[in-house]
C-alpha cells in the first residue's frame, strides 16, 4: 500500500526508543512534548511555517501531550490513539506492526459495487470491530461488495454518530483498538469485501476540538456552514489546513488498508474552484494506496456533477456521488409525507422512473424549498455512478420515530421498491438491518452532557419540525428519543434475523443482488427504455443485442391495474420471442402471498408488487 506516503504530522516511532514529533502551531511561541510516564518536557524547534518538530525518548503505548507556551498541556491535533477520549493524552502508535495479509487484494473498482451502510457501535449488541467482523460473512452471502463504515474519529462521550469526531486520526476507541480495526480490514479483504470510510471535514464537533489552540486559522468565518465553523481551506494560512486533511485522507488508506472515503457533505467545504479541497483529497488518497485502486465517493446535497468531473477537466474526480432524488421520491410513493425538505416530490412513478433514466430529477430547475435552482446535468453521466437509496442513517432518523421504510410502507410495498433499486444500474446502497426489514428503528444518538446536551436536543428538536407532521406531534407532548435511550433502541437485534419474515426479507435481498450480478443483460447496463402506466405504476427495458433477449420490470405501487387496451410499444417482447417470468416480490419464499403474472394477451398487475420477466424464445 502506497509505500510513497508516510505521515508527517503527530508522533512517528524511529525505533531504538525514539520518536519524532511535528505539529504545526503558528500562534504559538513555544511548544514541547509532555511525556505523562515521566513528566519530562522535551522542546521541539519551530521552523519558518509554524512546525515544531522534534525527537524524544518514546516508544509506542507511550502516552504524550504538547504543553503550549508553558501553559496548557492538549492532544496531539494528529493523534494516532486517544485511548481516554478526546480530552486525555495521546498514546504512541507503531502502524508498521500489524502483520497484514491482504497483500493479494486489489482494491475496489469503480464500477459494480453494492454498498452497505453501518454504524459500528449500532451494528452488534457488543457494539466493536471484532464483533463486526463475525458477522461478515453474512454481508458476504448476501451479496454485498462493499462496506462503508459511518465515521470513527473520536468524539466526546459513549456513543455518538461519528460526526462529531474531533481527533481524525484517532479511531474511537469505544469500539477497540486501532490494531482491531485493521483486523477487521484485514479479514473484510479475506473474505472478498472492500471497506470504505465515512470522512467528515466540513466541520468539527462541539466538544473536545482542540484545533484551535494551535492555530486560528484551521477555522474561518467567511462562509455560513450548517454545523460548526467550516474550515478554512482557501483562505489565509490555508496551506497547512489542506495539508492536514490531504493528509488524514492517505493516512486512513495507507495504514488502514480502507479501500476508498465518502466525503461528508461537500457541499459545505468552501474552497477556490481552480484546486478544490475535494480533488486534493482525491488525487491524494489514490497516490496512498497505489497500486491498489480505491473507490471515493461524495455527499452532494446540490447533486454537483463537478465531484465526477475528471481532475484534468477542471472536477473533482470523484468515483460516484450520493443522490438523494431518488430516497425522496420513493419515501413519498412508500407514504410520506411531502413536507420540509422532501415538499419538492410527489412520488409518483414518473417520477421513479425520471431517476432510473436520468440520474436525478433536479438538474437545474427551481426547487421551492430552496427558493432557488438546485442540481446540475446529470442526464448524461454514467449511471453507476450515481448512489441511490431507500433508507439512509440520516433519512432513517429524520421522522418522529426512527421508523425504516418497511415500517412506513407496508411489506408489500417495501418489496417492490427493494427490487426496483437492485434491479436498476445505478449503484444500490443498502443501510444496515434493511436486508431482513429490521423491526428496531434507527435514531440520532449523542452522549452529550448539560448545556451542550440541551443545546442538541433543542436543534434537533428545531430541525424535525420542518415537518408539520412531527412539529405537530412534538407540541402535543410526543418525544423524540435522545441519549442513551434513542443508542439503545438503535442497536441492531440479530436475534430477529432467523424469523421467518425477517429471513424472507434477506432471501429477497439475496436473490436481486444475485441477477443484478449474474444475469448478462442487467449486468452489462445497456440501453434502458421506460414509460409509465401510471400515477403509480411503470415498466422499465432493457434492450440486449444478442441472444440473452431482453429484461422489463414491472412495478405497480398502487393497487390491481388492469393495462388494457395495451398501446405501449416497450411491453411488445422481440420477434419470435416471449415474456417470462423471472421473479415475483410477491412470491411467498420472499414474504408474499402469492405471485400473480400477467399475460401478454391481457397486461394485469398486481398491487404492490415488482415483476421481472425475460425474453426466451418459445421451447420446441
Amino acid at each position: 500500500m502506497g509505500a510513497g506516503f508516510r505521515l508527517s504530522l503527530g508522533a512517528n516511532y524511529l525505533g531504538n526508543g525514539v520518536t519524532w514529533f511535528r505539529v504545526w502551531a503558528p500562534d504559538r511561541r513555544r511548544v514541547e512534548v509532555q511525556l505523562d510516564s515521566s513528566g519530562a518536557l522535551v522542546p521541539l524547534t519551530r521552523d519558518p511555517r509554524g512546525y515544531y518538530c522534534g525527537t524524544a525518548g518514546a516508544r509506542p503505548g507511550d502516552r504524550y501531550r504538547f504543553r503550549l507556551d508553558g501553559a496548557g498541556a492538549y492532544p496531539d491535533p494528529c493523534s494516532r490513539w486517544q485511548p481516554e477520549g478526546p480530552h486525555g493524552p495521546s498514546e504512541i502508535v507503531d502502524p508498521g506492526r500489524f502483520p497484514w495479509a491482504d497483500q493479494a487484494w486489489r482494491g475496489l473498482e469503480p464500477y459494480g459495487q453494492v454498498i452497505y451502510e453501518l454504524h459500528v457501535g449500532a451494528f452488534t449488541t457488543e457494539g466493536t470491530y471484532a464483533a463486526m467482523a463475525q458477522r461478515l460473512p453474512l454481508l458476504l452471502e448476501l451479496g454485498v461488495t462493499c462496506l462503508e463504515l459511518m465515521p470513527l474519529a473520536t468524539f466526546p462521550g459513549r456513543f455518538n454518530w461519528g460526526y462529531d469526531g474531533v481527533d481524525l486520526f484517532a479511531p474511537f476507541p469505544g469500539y477497540g483498538t486501532p490494531d482491531d480495526l485493521r483486523r477487521l480490514v484485514d479479514r473484510a479483504h479475506g473474505l472478498g469485501l472492500g471497506v470504505i470510510l465515512d470522512v467528515v471535514y466540513n466541520h468539527l464537533g462541539p466538544e473536545g476540538n482542540y484545533l484551535e489552540q494551535y492555530a486560528k486559522a484551521y477555522f474561518t468565518d467567511r462562509h455560513r456552514a450548517e454545523w460548526g465553523k467550516p474550515v478554512n481551506f482557501g483562505g489565509r494560512d490555508a496551506g497547512p489546513v489542506r495539508d492536514f486533511f490531504a493528509q488524514n485522507a492517505a493516512y486512513w488508506i495507507s495504514e488502514f488498508h480502507f479501500d476508498g472515503l465518502r466525503l461528508d457533505a461537500t457541499q459545505n467545504l468552501f474552497d477556490r474552484p481552480s484546486w478544490h479541497i475535494v480533488g486534493e483529497v482525491a488525487a491524494t488518497a489514490r497516490a496512498a494506496a497505489s497500486p491498489r485502486s480505491v473507490y471515493l465517493v461524495g455527499e452532494t446535497e446540490p447533486q454537483d456533477i463537478r465531484l465526477l468531473t475528471p481532475l484534468e477537466r477542471g472536477g473533482d474526480g470523484l468515483d460516484a456521488i450520493w443522490v438523494d432524488d431518488f430516497h425522496h421520491s420513493a419515501r413519498i410513493a412508500a407514504g410520506g409525507a411531502a413536507e420540509g425538505y422532501l415538499q419538492d416530490y410527489r412520488g409518483t412513478a414518473q417520477e421513479l422512473l425520471w431517476c432510473a433514466l436520468y440520474g436525478s430529477l433536479y438538474q437545474g430547475q427551481h426547487y421551492s424549498w430552496h427558493r432557488a435552482p438546485r442540481g446540475s446535468p446529470l442526464i448524461h453521466a454514467d449511471r453507476r455512478r450515481v448512489v441511490f437509496y431507500l433508507q439512509n442513517h440520516d433519512q432513517i432518523a429524520n421522522s418522529l420515530l426512527g421508523f425504516r421504510l418497511h415500517a412506513l410502507a407496508g411489506p408489500g410495498l417495501a418489496r417492490a421498491l427493494t427490487a426496483f433499486l437492485l434491479l436498476l444500474p445505478q449503484t444500490p446502497m443498502l443501510f444496515m438491518g434493511q436486508e431482513h426489514f429490521a423491526s428496531t428503528p434507527f435514531f440520532f444518538f449523542a452522549d452529550h452532557r448539560g448545556s451542550l446536551a440541551e443545546a442538541v436536543r433543542e436543534g434537533r428538536r428545531e430541525f424535525l419540525s420542518q415537518m408539520e407532521s412531527v412539529r405537530q406531534s412534538l407540541d402535543a407532548g410526543h418525544g423524540v428519543p435522545d441519549g442513551g435511550e434513542a443508542f439503545r433502541r438503535s442497536v441492531l437485534d440479530w436475534s430477529e434475523r432467523d424469523r421467518p419474515e425477517r429471513a424472507a426479507a434477506f432471501e429477497l435481498h439475496r436473490e436481486l443482488l444475485r441477477l443484478r450480478r449474474e444475469d448478462p443483460v442487467l449486468a452489462a447496463g445497456g440501453r434502458l427504455e421506460g414509460a409509465a402506466l401510471s400515477d403509480r405504476a411503470l415498466v422499465l427495458r432493457w434492450f440486449s443485442p444478442g441472444e440473452q433477449g431482453d429484461r422489463l420490470l414491472a412495478l405497480n405501487l398502487g393497487s390491481f391495474l388492469r393495462y388494457e387496451p395495451c398501446p405501449l410499444p416497450l411491453l411488445a417482447p422481440p420477434p419470435g420471442r416471449s415474456w417470462i417470468p423471472v421473479l415475483s416480490t410477491d412470491d411467498p419464499r420472499f414474504g408474499g402471498q402469492g405471485a400473480f403474472f400477467p399475460q401478454e394477451q391481457s397486461w394485469a398487475f398486481p398491487g404492490r408488487c415488482a415483476i421481472l420477466f425475460s425474453s426466451r424464445s418459445p421451447e420446441p
